[in-house]
């Protein structure tokens, strides 16, 4: 045995110094590790910013002739190469057939965003490259966003504006402008008085109706109370109801003027397609623009992003209803779970007694940060919007049952459930934070006759608030990033009405709202037609993290100045 112990020794000073017993191993691994994390999310926040931004830089149109003599024309989209199933194999001529098997099995094609859904019944078509027999860039072809259908992509035949028609040759880039612009203000109007004042005037008419019902309950039917209300009921209506004729007959009067300025297209197989003016949200000639131009489309696009309402199932248009709930709710959610946590945390560390009572608080509170964030939508239902808001409204708002006010998801109880889903990050944080500070620092403030509360405030919790707002960018991270309880409780794919608007009383926590983390989950999962979403579910998740960085960014300076401040601070 000797012998052995012997020559494991003499192994060892042969074979150098002990890696492991130095530590370098572990230290490689640790580095590595970390430098894989970091490398990870540099990866999806690289991937997310390249295609975001580029998702709205207009490509040029392309236009195909196949080798079957088929027309078609559109964006290239992407480039792949693939392996090809057998029965598709079984569709190719056999010169094809015979140059995929010389090349392995293997095929390049091209993804063409052709548009025109309303004539093709698809956006997008895959082409192999072996079937295009000649390829163009005409600058002819105009790329049309429209409000509905998607975008056309054809030819520009001739305008109709007011009985004046205006053929190929005569229109230009400028003339498409004005009149464009002549549309774009009509459509506007028309929309202004659809949800503005049209809009007022129903929610005019249903708030008389409730109060009308209000008194009847209240007072009965046959009450002097009652018909003193019904006649001032039947006055108001017959007001409003006059108003709104007003405002139908104006819209009608706008719409018979926008119907005298058409456009007719054709696509480059000859289809034929007219649409109103009014009904284009941007065209241009893409092979016919130049750098600036191009920059032009691309930032007005991202101003449509940032200030309009979404449209064609959320697939286009703007998500500024999306980012207005989202930041909503966030400061919402931060207002509520901030007081409740740090005081929950003070008291835990600062008056409670310590012993097995208050180490199984700890413990169940570490636990809660584990539960699936599922559970709390289910709780944050049954228990805000059906037990407290059945209740609010059983007690304040009697006239609008059976339809819910606040017995049903809003804003209001959403921001609350995620308040309470965040707020184990809130309590720990404050623990640790509040525990961080000397003792001695308490124990002097006692000794100069300051109580325990006055201690708390002028001692503890100015150097532990650096700690706490740690905290609660932690949770404001988590909440803005959360979907699922919200699927419960309040989110919605399309809320007609912001939360906030100009109508009595100007906030309005019971509505539901759009989230912009449900508002990528819908376009990368429930729309129609995926590749087309794809674009937007980028640009989405760009701005769901560009909002939340900003978010912990504005709570970061915060808590560098509150550091600064109670660094330079005397006792």
């Amino acid at each position: 045995m000797n012998q052995n112990v012997g020559a494991r020794g003499k192994w060892k000073a042969s074979a150098g110094p002990d890696l492991a017993a130095r530590g370098e191993p572990f230290q490689w691994c640790f580095g590595g590790a970390l430098a894989l994390g970091l490398a990870m999310i540099a990866g999806f926040l690289l991937l997310v910013v390249w295609n975001g931004l580029g998702a709205f830089y207009p490509k040029p149109i392309r236009v195909l002739v196949l080798n079957d003599g088929t027309r078609l024309a559109g964006e290239v989209f992407r480039r792949q190469e693939f392996r090809p199933e057998p029965h598709q194999l079984e569709k190719m001529d056999e010169k094809t057939r015979e140059r995929i098997i010389r090349q392995g099995g293997t095929e390049r094609r091209i993804l063409l965003r052709t548009g025109n859904f309303d004539l093709y019944n698809e956006d997008f078509r895959w082409v192999l490259e072996s079937q295009i027999q000649e390829q163009s860039s005409p600058q002819d072809f105009w790329f049309i966003e429209r409000t509905e259908w998607g975008p056309f992509i054809g030819r520009i035949e001739f305008l109709e504006l007011d009985g004046r028609t205006y053929q190929q040759v005569d229109i230009t880039a400028e003339l498409m402008r004005n009149v464009h612009k002549e549309a774009q203000r009509r459509r506007q109007r028309i929309r202004d008085l659809e949800k503005g004042q049209i809009s007022k005037v129903n929610h005019s008419m249903e708030r008389e109706r409730l109060s009308l019902r209000k008194a009847s309950m209240k007072y009965g039917e046959k009450s002097e109370s009652y018909l003193r209300a019904k006649r001032n009921h039947d006055w108001t209506m017959e007001r409003l109801q006059a108003h709104y004729r007003e405002l139908e007959r104006e819209i009608q009067k706008l719409r018979e003027e926008d119907a005298k300025f058409w456009v007719s297209l054709s696509t480059v197989e000859g289809q034929q397609k007219r649409l109103r003016l009014s009904e284009i949200v941007r065209m241009f000639r893409p092979n016919a623009l130049g750098v600036l131009d191009r920059l032009g489309v691309y930032f007005s696009r991202w101003w449509e992003l940032l200030t309009q309402e979404p449209r064609e199932a959320n697939s286009e248009g703007g998500v500024m209803p999306a980012i207005f709930g989202t930041f909503v709710m966030t400061v919402i959610m931060s207002l509520a779970v901030a007081p409740l946590g740090v005081v929950a945390a003070l008291y835990l560390r600062e008056y409670a007694r310590q012993g097995m009572l208050v180490s199984a608080i700890r413990i169940g509170v570490n636990n809660l940060a584990g539960v699936p964030s599922i559970v709390y939508g289910v709780f944050g239902l049954g228990f805000f919007a059906y037990l407290v808001g059945g209740r609010i409204d059983a007690l304040f708002f009697p006239e609008r049952l059976p339809s819910p006010t606040f017995g049903t998801g809003g804003l209001l109880w959403s921001s609350l459930t995620l308040a309470l889903l965040t707020l184990p990050v809130v309590i720990v944080a404050t623990e640790e934070a509040v525990a961080a500070v000397p003792g001695s620092m308490r124990e002097g403030s006692l000794a100069c006759g300051a109580s325990r509360w006055q201690t708390i405030r002028y001692i503890v919790l100015p150097r532990a608030m650096p700690g706490i707002l740690t905290g609660l960018i932690l949770a404001m991270a988590r909440g803005a990033g959360e979907v699922a309880p919200l699927m419960l409780v309040g989110v919605v794919k399309i809320a007609p009405e912001l939360p906030v608007d100009d109508i009595f009383p100007y906030v309005h926590l019971e509505r539901s709202f759009m989230h912009l983390a449900f508002h990528i989950y819908d376009l990368g999962f429930q729309s129609r037609n995926s590749e087309a979403a794809k674009p937007m579910v980028f640009v989405s998740t760009l701005l769901l993290v560009g909002l939340v960085a900003l978010m912990n960014l504005g709570a970061i300076f915060v808590r560098s100045r509150l550091r600064r401040r109670f660094q330079e601070a005397h006792f």
